[in-house]
């Protein structure tokens, strides 16, 4: 154990191919400098199109098949590459990098630009249920019953900041049978935002008669 973190196995993937770490992260400053461009001119973003569709042709002409590639996908250290929350291979993801905690729980911090905006100067509320579905379902991994997520209820406190780094945490609270309670919330500094109440169920046990 070192700084407060249990050496259990990593809870997300980190960027180990430094060709297709690059790529990604040039497709995020890509999704990112497209929205902060606004209303460029026609001609200008034109030829960006151009530039895109290349690159975009380019990479499906030398794609595996989409059955091969879903089986890469699954393949490796047992936490995935690709989701959209803490994925480094998934230029969507913004990413979310979590760890766990010596109290059961898990965190990770993230700032959201505008890719991720829903009012004004504000991460959508999909987001943010996205962000915390995923952190839920890892913490219960963390604690070493997990399931898929029947029920999340999120209450949302306050407008939660773009540009601002958030913290996202979630633990498990309690396992009856297949159901699994879990929390969690993301905090703008040591103001809550948004939090979530999850029932996962376990699809390992038997269903009761």
């Amino acid at each position: 154990m070192s700084d407060g973190i249990l050496a259990r196995g990593p809870l997300t993937a980190t960027p180990d191919n430094e060709g297709v770490d690059a790529a990604v992260a040039a497709a995020r400053r890509v999704i990112a400098a497209l929205l902060h461009a606004g209303n460029g001119s026609a001609a200008e973003m034109t030829d960006v199109a151009a530039r895109l569709t290349e690159v975009a042709q380019h990479l499906e002409e030398h794609a595996p098949s989409r059955e091969e590639r879903l089986v890469d996908m699954w393949a490796g250290e047992g936490v995935t590459r690709h989701d959209p929350v803490t994925g480094p291979e998934n230029a969507i993801a913004p990413p979310l990098p979590l760890r766990g905690l010596p109290d059961g729980s898990i965190v990770g911090t993230a700032t959201l630009g505008l890719p991720y905006q829903g009012p004004p100067g504000c991460v959508h509320g999909g987001v943010s249920a996205l962000l915390l579905d995923h952190t839920l379902g890892v913490a219960n991994a963390w604690a070493g019953v997990s399931g898929m997520t029947g029920t999340l209820t999120l209450r949302y406190h306050r407008p939660t900041p773009l540009f601002v780094e958030l913290t996202v945490r979630a633990r498990q609270v309690s396992v009856d049978g297949r159901k699994i309670r879990t929390t969690g919330e993301i905090l703008a500094g040591d103001e809550v935002c948004v939090s979530a109440d999850g029932l996962f169920i376990d699809k390992h046990l038997p269903r009761p008669r």
